[in-house]
Parts: structure tokens; C-alpha cells; sequence
């Protein structure tokens, strides 16, 4: 039976053509020329749809079926209708609201277009390397060189001269007339090479700062070696077109608000007569509303209430249960109530949600709540991989006594791994959605292997013989008539680039052998097919930079540098971009690193006064560590604790099958849109990223691309992708101007609960723990060591959970004196005691702190000191005879009248008549040294002889 297709559907259609800007007159041009072509080549022309869109997510159902029903019909005018509506506009709606299906015939390289993009890449290649720096890191989107570039244009086109000039026959001029909408794009293109700094830079960090490895293979170094990784990325771009940039089914979503956008530039108009439910505003004016209304309401979460950021209002509740602030915390919990009031939460990592498709807001759910909540409580609840004693969400590494990782314990000379201090110190130990986050990125490029082998292998057979000869589509039709650059070209500079790069690994030290980095070029090669196609239909980037140092790690161990370097080679993303506007963009961000390191003191240290603290470089160093030094092997090998997941590479590899069967066997319609390295891929981020970043991402995109695009089609059609480049403008524009405002000077916003007390939660505080190791207890990766220790210490600042039946506040001297700290003798003498000892003693103290309540970490130190002192049952106060000790004078006037206070207050002591007055006058127990202030404190447990009833 065929399935009619003349419908109401194709009623919507034409309207939806009309609606986004299409004359009629072009529109009845192209049906009769459609009408004129043989039924023959009209067949072909649907046989090609049917294959290349079969498994295509994106489009209904209801649009795929009738291709292949018109076809066995046999009717001319259907199959012209049909064949129509994929040939001569886009199948797609996304698509046809965001990009027009008319060439205007504007000029595009100009000039004018090459000067202003030339000058963006200079300003914001240098600004965005300069800062990314600092931390935190600040940098210049696109959409912000796409916004000052438009009014700069027009400017230029109303007062250069016109002047048409020939230079050895070619006539040139400076001023073609109106700025137009392909010099726009072309501008914008040319600076974006220079908007994500090159990823080279990073490594060059790690190597160049001096608290990395201070090594500088010197200028020439670092120009080949990003030379050669940038070009080698432009050029597998160019080489897969076929696969990734001509086919309409890569539609690539993350493009669709600066397209809309640019024609809202374009066309300045007030009021449209086109109707979009009841709206009649121009996209124009109702993008600079959106700018304006999102600029403005930033300040309100960005420094009025911050707690607006994260709503956790649960643990707001109850700050200090710690099961509560791990499912319902938004900075280390799950955020199983997933509330922000924040845009930058909810485009922190997976870019703009109005901009994907519905089935990856569906598919990134499925995947969060199945793949990563779940698991992660099973794990800690369980007590697998040792997750009670760890934050849930974190991407910080820890060692057996619940630590932060130092590195630096296990190295040796030049860098090395030292086996011995290894085994004195500590293995790795992971936060149980940071072990889930490698698993499923192992995961997640073995499903795209086999999922683009199942669902696009014939497809690709395809492209690759057939190059431009592809499937019917509008807008590759109008670009046949310009010129492309050639295959060969593409080959040429990749070969070239290749060259470079292994000169580069030959001619310096870099620890990377010949053959291992022809592995990450042919690593590169083979994923970018598969995650480019991923990317193109979903807007879900899946990244290398996982598996790459984890397989460098293996075949070169021991050489974190060859580390650092593989991966730069291999993690190579997708970029379109201008050859000369690259190479430019690398000579400009290599100076300024260059001049950063040279000119700043103490560049890349964490006591820089200006925050100038690398945080990429940083954290590329102790990438390398972790997979260089101690290696995958000791991580994820045999008889590791992190052995099991390897079984992730099979679930990868198995989900895609599962999937394809059910679709391809058992006939589940709704299971084509499950994409098996979506849900395995979409949390690639998880952690830094809490959970709150993706459900947020999901819902709101849900309710503009399921919900309204359902409800309010017309609206969304005209105002979606307006309302996406609206809100990310209005957004960049405010957070840089907070950021010059009130970041960079160290401005101290509004100091009330909403954004202190919001802050004053386990989860906020990184203490959302189930366990905790105590004195002379450790994590060990046979098992956990058993407490030798009854006895919790609490260092301030921290706030964690009291395990003991009593609690004691350890006031008192706190200098170092000649007979050791009393603190830690006293904790040796209580070891077989449950109690909770709270220590104000801070090893990280900053003796250039400013005894000021304006300074933060000083005030914290203080109301620390007074919150834990108030709810202890016990407030130990020691007044060494070396010290004077007038804070412990002020803390014994606090507490003498409460009943809690044991003193002591050996001979020697400048102000011992004083004490020993007030302890008599008020009744203070005073004991003579810390073996008599341990039987005191004994005495007050429950059953003591001096105890109260428990």
C-alpha cells in the first residue's frame, strides 16, 4: 500500500517555505524545471535519498516512508513532489530555519573581509592564549567576534573609498560597496581558527613552566610542532568532506545560530508581516531584546545570589548529611533535583541545548541516569572501589589517606617513576564517576567504530566513489558553481604537515619514537570518521583524549613527554578553517606564551599574584604523570583495582549489535533514534562536570525542540536559533565585563547567605564523604587498612561529618615548640577513644593573610574556629610557656561560664596567675600537662568517672 503524501503535511511545507523567507517565484521556477526531468532520473534520485536517509535520525518517519512507497507506485507527479521536498529545500525543518535555500550572489573575499579577519585572529588568538593562562581562564567566543565584526564591516563600507585599483592585472579595490553577508561569514571563519587556542599550547606549558618540567626546547620547537598539529587537523578535514561536510544528513547543528544570526544582521528590518503565533517582531530586533534581557539578568546569578547557580536546596536543609548532599549536591553530588537558574551551567560542556537535535537530549538523559546515577550509587553505597571514602562527583585523584595525589612522591630523577617510593606511598585511587567516566569513554569509541560500520559502512563505500555525485541536495547543488579545492590539495598539505611534525619528534627530545607518532596520525585518521559523524548529527563531540594517553601509556611507558606529545597529535578535532589564518593565529599565540612565561614573575606557579597559574598547562602535566609515569598498566591492568573496566571496550563494541537488531530485526520504530556512542559519550565531561550541567542541558532542550517546536511551531521555526545566538551573546558579553569588573580586580561581591551560606554544605565543600580514614588508618589497594585509631581528627577548614560519641575542641598555642606539637600527641594518647577531635591548626596558612574580616580565607579560619567550638562538648585550651597565646586567652574568657573548658597551663606560663584565677572563679578544670588532660578528657566520655548521663 503507498502512503499518500500529498497531505496537510505538504500544505505545512509550502507555508514553511514562504514563512522562512522563500520567493515564489524561485519556488514555482525550480518545480517546473523539476517537472521537465524524466521519470528515470527522478527515480534515481529518490533511490539515493531512500539509502543515504534510511537510519537518519533526524527526519520523522513520515518524511522516509513515502520515498520508497512513491517509487514502487510509479506515479510521475508524487515522485516529483516527493523527490521536490529533499531536492530543492532541505528534508530537514532544523535545516530550513536556520539556512536559507537561495544563493544571493554577494562577493565574499574581499579586501575588507580579509583586513577586519585578519585583525580579529591577531587580537583574539593573543587575548585568548594571554588569558587562558590565568585561572580562572577567560576567553573570546566566535559569537563575540561575529557581533564587533558587523558593525566594523558597515563602518568600513560607509567611509573607505571606493577606488577601484590594478596591480600587475588584477583590479582590487577597498570598498566593494554594502558589507555583505558572505564577508561577514567569511571574517567570522577566519577568526574562528583562533577562538580555542591551539591545543599544542598546553603541552608546551606543561613542558615550559617551571613548576612542570622546565624544559624549553626553544621558539623553533614550538612554531613546528603547532605548525604541524594544526595543519595536519585542517587537512583530514579537507580529505573526508565526502563523508562529513556534503551529505544533508550532517546537518552539523552547533552552526545554526550564527547562521540565523547572520541573516538577522543582514536584515535590519523592525516588523515582519510574517506571522509566527501571534509574533511579528524582526529576528533582528528580537535578537537584541534577547541580548539585553540575558545581559542584564547574569549579574542576579553571577554576583547578587550565586546560590542561584546551583539550586540545592536540599542541602541547604541539611548541610551536614552527607547522603543527602551526595544525591542531591550540585557541586560533588548527583543533583537528582536538577535545578539552575545559571545559563553557564547549562552550556558549560555540551554547548547551546536549543541547537541539538531531540534525540540527543534523549539519548544524554537515558545515558545519565542509566550509566552514570545509577552506577554511581550502587558503587558507593556498595562500597566497591573503595568509594565510600571518596567524593562522588570530582575529577581530583586521591591517595590512601584520602589526600589529593602527589605526584611528585613517586618521581625520581628527570622525572621518572620510582617503583619503591611508589609502594612507600600510595596507588591512584578515583572518584567513582571519574572511573566510570574512562570506562565509558573506552566505551564510547568502540560503539562509534561499530555503529558507523553497521549503519553508515555502505554508505560511506558510497561517498567515497561517488565524491560530489551524492544524493539530490539544494545546497550543495548551489555550491557546485563555485570552486572547490581539490582532493589532491588537501593530500599535499597533510603529507607536508606529516613531514613537519616528525622532524619536529626527530629533532628534539621529545621522547616520542618515529613509528609511535605515525600511530597517532593513523589513530587520528581512523575515529574521524565516526565521531565527526556523531558530531554532525547530534552537536555531542566525542573526544581522543582519553584513549590516546591511555594507549601512548602502554607502548611508550615511562616517557610522560612522549605522552604529552602523542596526544596532541592524535586528539586532533574537526575544524574548518583558512590555511593563512592559521599559520598567522600560531605565530601570534606562540609570542604571546612565550612573552607571558618570560615577562610574569613567577608564571605558572599557584602563588602568582596575579593568578597567572597555567590551569590547561597544569592539568595536561599531570595527565602525562598519571599515564606517562605510573602508566595504564598499573591503572586498568591485571590485578589492578581498576581492572574491570576493560569490560567497557566490549559493552562499546556490543551496544551498537543490540541496538541494530532490535531496529533492523525486531521492527522497534522508536529504537532508531537510540544512539549507542551517545549514550555512552554524551557525559565525556563527567567530571569536571557535575550531573547538574547535563540534565539541565536535556530539559531545557527538551522544551524548546520537543515541547514549543511542538506546540508553537511557527515560533520556533523563526525565533529558536535567534533566541540560542541571544542568549550566548548576552551571556559572553556580561561574564567578561564581571570578569574585567569585579574577577580581575578581586572585587568582594555582596557578602549575605545567598552567597555565603549557600556555600556552607558538605557537598560545597568537597566533604560529601561516607567514611573516613582515621589516624593511622589508610585505603590500600588490597583492601582497607583497618584503623589503628578509634580517634577522627578534623582539620579546619574542613566540615565533615562528626563520627565520635564526643566531640573536643583543640584550642590553644599553635606555634611549633622544641617538644613537639601537643595536638598530635594528644591524638596519639586518644587513639583507642570514639572521639571526634577538632584541630584549628592549618598546615596551607598563609601568614600574609590580613587579619581582616574582609580577607576570606582568614574569616573562614575564624567562624570555623567559633562554629566548632559551640558544638563540641569538650574545648581543650593549652597555654605553652613559650607562647603568650592571646587568641587562647580570648577562647578561655568565651568559654569559661559553659562548663566545657579543661585548661592547661604548665609553670612558666606568662599569664598562668591570670588562668588560674578565672578557672577558679568560674569552676574550669585545670590540668598540668597533656598526659592529665587525656585522663581528664577520658573521664568525660560516657561511663567516665566524671561523665554525664549519655
Amino acid at each position: 500500500m503507498r502512503v499518500p503524501f500529498r497531505s496537510a503535511k505538504s500544505a505545512q511545507d509550502e507555508r514553511s517555505n514562504l514563512a522562512e523567507g522563500n520567493r515564489p517565484s524561485e519556488t514555482r521556477g525550480v518545480r517546473k524545471t523539476q517537472e521537465t526531468v524524466g521519470i528515470g532520473e527522478v527515480a534515481a534520485d529518490l533511490e539515493k535519498i531512500k539509502q543515504a536517509h534510511q537510519w537518519d535520525p533526524n527526519p520523522s518517519k513520515e518524511k522516509i516512508d513515502p520515498v520508497g512507497s512513491v517509487v514502487e507506485g510509479g506515479d510521475m507527479k508524487e515522485m516529483t513532489e516527493v523527490d521536490m521536498l529533499f531536492t530543492e529545500d532541505s528534508p530537514y525543518e532544523e535545516v530550513r530555519a536556520a539556512v536559507r535555500n537561495v544563493d544571493g550572489g554577494e562577493v565574499a573575499n574581499t579586501v575588507r573581509a580579509w583586513i577586519i579577519g585578519m585583525f580579529f585572529v591577531t587580537i583574539a588568538s593573543g587575548a585568548n592564549m594571554f588569558l587562558s593562562m590565568r585561572s580562572p581562564a577567560i576567553n573570546f567566543p566566535s559569537i563575540v567576534v561575529l557581533l564587533l565584526s558587523y558593525p566594523l564591516g558597515c563602518l568600513w563600507a560607509a567611509t573607505m573609498p571606493t577606488r577601484v585599483f590594478d596591480t600587475f592585472g588584477v583590479k582590487w579595490t577597498l570598498n566593494t560597496g554594502p558589507f555583505t553577508i558572505k564577508e561577514h561569514v567569511v571574517v567570522t571563519l577566519m577568526a574562528n581558527v583562533s577562538i580555542s587556542y591551539a591545543y599544542s599550547t598546553d603541552a608546551l606549558l606543561a613542558l615550559q613552566g617551571k613548576p612542570f618540567y622546565d624544559v624549553n626546547f626553544g621558539w623553533g620547537f614550538a612554531l613546528i610542532f603547532t605548525l604541524s598539529s594544526q595543519l595536519i587537523g585542517i587537512s583530514i578535514a579537507g580529505m573526508f568532506r565526502r563523508f562529513l561536510v556534503w551529505p544533508s544528513a550532517l546537518m552539523w547543528p552547533n552552526q545554526f545560530s550564527k547562521t540565523s544570526l547572520f541573516h538577522a544582521l543582514h536584515d535590519t528590518s523592525k516588523n515582519d508581516e510574517r506571522d509566527a503565533n501571534g509574533w511579528r517582531i524582526s529576528q533582528y530586533r528580537y535578537f537584541f531584546y534577547v541580548v539585553a534581557g540575558m545581559f542584564v539578568y547574569y549579574w542576579i546569578p553571577g554576583v547578587i545570589w550565586q546560590g542561584l547557580s546551583v539550586f540545592a536546596f536540599v542541602t541547604w536543609i541539611r548541610p551536614n548529611n552527607v547522603v543527602l548532599n551526595q544525591l542531591f549536591g550540585g557541586y560533588t553530588g548527583l543533583s537528582l533535583i536538577p535545578i539552575t537558574f545559571d545559563w553557564t551551567y547549562v552550556t558549560a560542556y555540551l554547548d547551546d541545548p536549543l541547537l541539538a537535535p531531540t534525540h540527543s537530549h534523549i539519548n544524554t538523559l537515558l545515558g545519565l541516569f542509566l550509566l552514570v546515577i545509577i552506577p554511581t550509587i550502587a558503587i558507593t553505597y556498595s562500597g566497591a572501589l573503595y568509594a565510600d571514602y571518596l567524593p562522588m562527583v570530582t575529577s581530583q585523584t586521591y591517595d590512601n589517606t584520602q589526600s589529593p595525589y602527589t605526584v611528585r612522591n613517586i618521581l625520581g630523577d628527570h622525572f621518572t617513576f620510582d617503583l619503591e617510593k611508589y609502594k612507600n606511598y600510595s596507588p591512584l585511587f578515583l572518584s567513582p564517576t571519574l572511573a566510570l567516566n574512562y570506562g565509558l569513554s573506552f566505551a564510547a569509541l568502540t560503539a562509534a567504530l561499530v555503529h558507523t560500520g553497521l549503519y553508515h559502512g555502505k554508505e560511506i563505500w558510497y561517498r567515497f566513489k561517488a565524491a560530489r555525485n551524492q544524493e539530490p541536495d539544494i545546497h550543495m547543488k548551489m555550491m557546485r558553481k563555485y570552486t572547490d579545492a581539490p582532493d589532491w590539495w588537501y593530500v599535499a598539505l597533510l603529507l607536508s604537515s606529516v613531514a613537519l611534525g616528525l622532524g619536529t619528534i626527530l629533532g628534539y627530545a621529545t621522547q616520542l619514537p618515529w613509528w609511535t607518532f605515525f600511530i597517532s596520525i593513523i589513530l587520528s585518521l581512523a575515529f574521524v570518521v565516526p565521531t565527526g559523524m556523531v558530531l554532525a548529527v547530534s552537536n555531542i563531540l566525542l573526544s581522543l583524549n582519553v584513549i590516546s594517553p591511555f594507549i601512548a601509556g602502554f607502548i611508550i611507558p615511562g616517557r610522560p613527554i612522549g605522552v604529552m606529545v602523542f596526544k596532541v597529535f592524535s586528539v586532533i578535532t574537526l575544524g574548518q578553517a583558512q590555511v593563512i589564518a592559521t599559520v598567522w593565529a600560531v605565530f601570534v599565540q606562540i609570542g604571546v606564551m612565550n612573552w607571558t612565561l618570560g615577562n610574569i614573575p613567577e608564571a605558572c606557579s599557584l602563588t602568582q599574584a596575579s593568578h597567572f597559574t597555567c590551569p590547561n598547562g597544569r592539568a595536561f602535566f599531570s595527565s602525562s604523570i598519571v599515564w606517562g609515569v605510573i602508566g595504564p598498566q598499573r591503572m586498568f591492568g591485571s590485578g589492578s583495582l581498576y581492572v574491570n573496566f576493560n569490560w567497557f571496550w566490549l559493552i562499546g563494541a556490543a551496544l551498537p549489535v543490540l541496538l541494530w537488531i532490535v531496529v533492523h530485526k525486531l521492527r522497534i520504530d522508536w529504537a532508531r533514534h537510540l544512539n549507542a556512542p551517545i549514550l555512552l559519550g554524551a557525559m565525556a565531561w563527567l567530571p569536571p562536570a557535575t550531573p547538574l550541567s547535563f540534565s539541565s542541558w536535556a530539559i531545557v532542550g527538551l522544551i524548546f525542540n520537543y515541547g514549543i517546536r511542538k506546540c508553537y511551531n511557527d515560533w520556533w521555526r523563526k525565533y529558536n536559533y535567534i533566541t540560542a545566538a541571544g542568549l550566548d551573546a548576552g551571556l559572553v558579553i556580561a561574564t567578561i565585563i564581571v570578569f574585567f569588573a569585579i574577577t580581575l580586580p578581586d572585587v568582594t561581591i555582596p557578602q549575605w547567605w545567598g552567597n555565603v551560606g549557600v556555600y556552607e554544605t558538605l557537598d560545597a565543600s568537597y566533604s560529601s564523604i561516607l567514611r573516613r580514614v582515621t589516624e593511622g588508618g589508610e585505603i590500600r589497594a588490597g583492601g582497607v587498612g583497618i584503623p589503628t585509631s578509634k580517634c577522627q581528627v578534623i582539620d579546619a577548614p574542613s566540615r565533615e561529618p562528626s563520627c565520635g560519641v564526643r566531640r573536643i575542641f583543640l584550642a590553644g598555642t599553635t606555634m611549633s615548640t622544641d617538644d613537639g606539637d601537643w595536638r598530635e600527641h594528644l591524638s596519639v594518647l586518644l587513639a583507642d577513644q570514639p572521639l571526634t577531635l577538632y584541630n584549628p591548626l592549618r598546615l596551607d596558612w598563609d601568614s600574609s593573610w590580613r587579619e581582616d574580616m574582609s580577607c576570606e580565607p582568614y574569616r573562614e579560619q575564624v567562624e570555623w574556629e567559633l562554629d566548632m567550638q559551640e558544638v563540641s562538648d569538650v574545648v581543650v585550651i593549652y597555654f605553652h610557656p613559650a607562647s603568650k597565646a592571646p587568641i587562647s586567652l580570648l577562647e578561655l574568657g568565651l568559654c569559661a561560664r559553659t562548663g566545657k573548658a579543661i585548661v592547661v597551663c604548665p609553670e612558666g606560663y606568662w599569664k598562668r596567675g591570670n588562668v588560674q584565677i578565672v578557672c577558679k572563679r568560674y569552676g574550669v578544670e585545670m590540668v598540668g600537662d597533656v598526659n592529665a588532660l587525656k585522663d581528664a578528657i577520658v573521664k568525660r566520655m560516657p561511663g567516665g568517672a566524671g561523665s554525664s548521663s549519655s
